[in-house]
């Protein structure tokens, strides 16, 4: 919800917490069930397009998922926010979604969903004849972000069926936990699923953390039901049993009262004092707040951009009013509307006003030697310039006096950013790298590989793609859905922001076009700024002490 400020003026917006689930997918596996995952694309108004926004996870082997990934949005009362959900059955790692079967889609509008509470929806298409359905539960998230970090024991868990006693002669149980809340409507919605400890009567599952909000809307004593499974290969996995507690009881563990005995429903139900089916111990409990972009930026962090601009030969000659360097008096061109629009917002974060502008892709003077790291104010040592109206002067300058030529190669400049990041990683700077550009990069592998190794430092990436070139490398280092790695290395967190320009030159305004344009470029800074601090366990103004 927006922050109530007396005799102020706000626009009616909630956030929104979207909670997936559906029944009867087509099976498109062989020897097993379907491993399904939903896609959420969205559009509006303010992006008449379709765009990819969420992915849940896969659930392997399972015809009737409950998915436990949350899409959160911002809900926008006066706009029409279309949301359309396709299915698909994961048959690899290839981030393609053309790679996988389509299991069925529908449609729907965000509205629609918070007037509704819980929408169900049939699946169209992948079979004619389709029998799935969806169902999207919506719950509005208050703003309070404190995390919990819970770590859960199992004890002598046993399966009490006939082929839970067979199977105990080849194995023990194969356990996992899900955590599921209590809605208004006394249904039970997945908020986490624990990974399977193999083969174990007495596992010990990893510490995980989720948001108080995520876990029981901030409301301590919602009712939370937590299940213990034994993992079947099959999907059809077996309710060891289960119990119910409240994050104010966990609030208070570790102790006895954090013990829960393991009753099959099924078996209660016959028989009030019927034998546990093991037991769960709180091992961890810990509370910790989140602070927000706001409370780091009032608190002393420093925002540091440095622009990167493309001077390869694929913008055309620049003397040439086709090219994308064409310098005119009258009309910016598309480099200098990124560079304005970004740096307009970027300036009131940044104390000093002076910012590196670096170039690549050209061929320097006085003797025409490449280099895909220079100063595009051509000092020898200092690549600083004075304010945004400065890196536009230079850049026009600069463009006068080299040779466009190539190729493009993004690795130079992200390590040389990169190596400044290294040198505060206290909390007191965080540093953006704005990469301009109108081609396809040539240094893919070293690329990833600079992004990968860049991602536990402070320091994000913005691409602004120039023309109309193929910019489809670009979504897979964007990395919104799919984690981005190098040789099975992982990121640890995205850092990066592509963004095509194309995008905006329908709009008619040019200032509103360059106001969109910001707002899309620096959407994911100040969630990306909080994903360091958190991580590094960075509290605001902690590095004045």
């Amino acid at each position: 919800m927006t922050t109530f400020a007396p005799g102020s003026c706000s626009n009616p917006t909630s956030e929104v917490e979207l909670t997936i689930s559906c029944r009867n997918l087509l099976d498109c596996d062989v020897f097993s069930k379907s491993d399904p995952m939903c896609v959420i694309f969205y559009k509006s108004s303010e992006m008449p397009d379709w765009k990819e926004i969420f992915r849940t996870e896969t659930i392997d082997n399972n015809l009737n998922p409950n998915f436990v990934k949350k899409a959160i949005l911002t809900y926008h009362f006066e706009l029409m926010q279309e949301l359309k959900f396709n299915v698909y059955d994961v048959d690899s790692n290839d981030s393609n979604l053309e790679s996988h079967d389509f299991l069925g889609s529908c449609s729907t509008t965000l509205g629609q969903i918070v007037s509704s509470g819980t929408i169900t929806l049939p699946l169209k298409g992948g079979h004619p004849n389709n029998k799935g359905q969806l169902t999207v539960h919506v719950e509005e998230l208050s703003g309070c972000r404190d995390e919990i970090t819970l770590q859960l024991k199992g004890w002598m868990l046993n399966r009490h069926d006939w082929c839970g006693w067979l199977s105990s002669f080849f194995r023990h149980p194969s356990a996992f936990l899900e955590i599921s809340k209590s809605g208004e409507d006394g249904d039970y919605r997945v908020v986490h699923r624990t990974e399977a400890v193999r083969w174990s009567r007495n596992p010990r599952w990893k510490k995980f953390s989720i948001l108080t909000r995520s876990l029981c809307g901030n409301d301590w004593d919602r009712d939370l039901k937590i299940s213990v499974y034994d993992s079947s290969y099959g999907g059809d996995n077996f309710l060891i049993g289960e119990f119910h507690t409240c994050l104010r009881q966990l609030s208070q563990g570790p102790n006895s009262e954090t013990e829960f005995q393991c009753i099959q429903p099924s078996r209660k139900k016959r028989n009030s004092t019927s034998k546990n089916n093991g037991s769960i111990t709180l091992e961890h409990y810990e509370l910790r707040k989140i602070h927000t972009f706001l409370d780091y930026i009032t608190n002393g962090t420093q925002i540091n951009c440095t622009f990167a601009i493309d001077f390869t030969s694929s913008n055309g000659d620049p003397s040439h009013p086709q090219s994308l360097h064409y310098i005119s008096g009258y009309n910016s061109n598309q480099y200098e509307q990124a560079l304005k629009s970004v740096g307009d917002i970027i300036q009131d974060y940044d104390s000093d006003k002076m910012y590196p502008v670096l170039g690549f892709g050209a061929r320097l003077p006085p003797d025409g030697r490449i280099s895909h790291e220079f100063f595009v104010n051509q000092h020898p040592t200092n690549p600083y310039v004075n304010g945004i109206d400065g890196v536009i002067e230079a850049y026009k300058s600069c463009i006068r006096s080299v040779q466009l030529y190539g190729p493009t190669n993004f690795s130079p400049v992200i390590n040389h950013v990169a190596k400044f990041a290294t040198t505060y990683q206290d909390g007191s700077q965080y540093f953006i790298l704005l990469i301009i550009t109108d081609g396809i990069i040539t240094d893919m592998h070293q690329t990833k590989k600079a992004i990968v190794e860049a991602s536990h430092l402070p320091m994000s990436i913005i691409i602004v793609g120039v023309g109309s070139a193929d910019f489809g490398a670009m979504d897979e280092l964007d990395a919104d859905t799919v984690p981005l790695s190098y040789n099975g290395l992982n990121a640890i967190r995205d850092i990066v922001q592509f963004v095509p320009f194309r995008n905006f030159q329908s709009v008619s305004n040019p200032t509103l076009a360059r106001a969109y344009l910001a707002k899309e470029v620096l959407a994911e800074i100040p969630d990306q700024v909080v994903e360091y601090m958190k991580n590094k366990r960075i509290t605001p103004g902690s590095f004045k002490n």
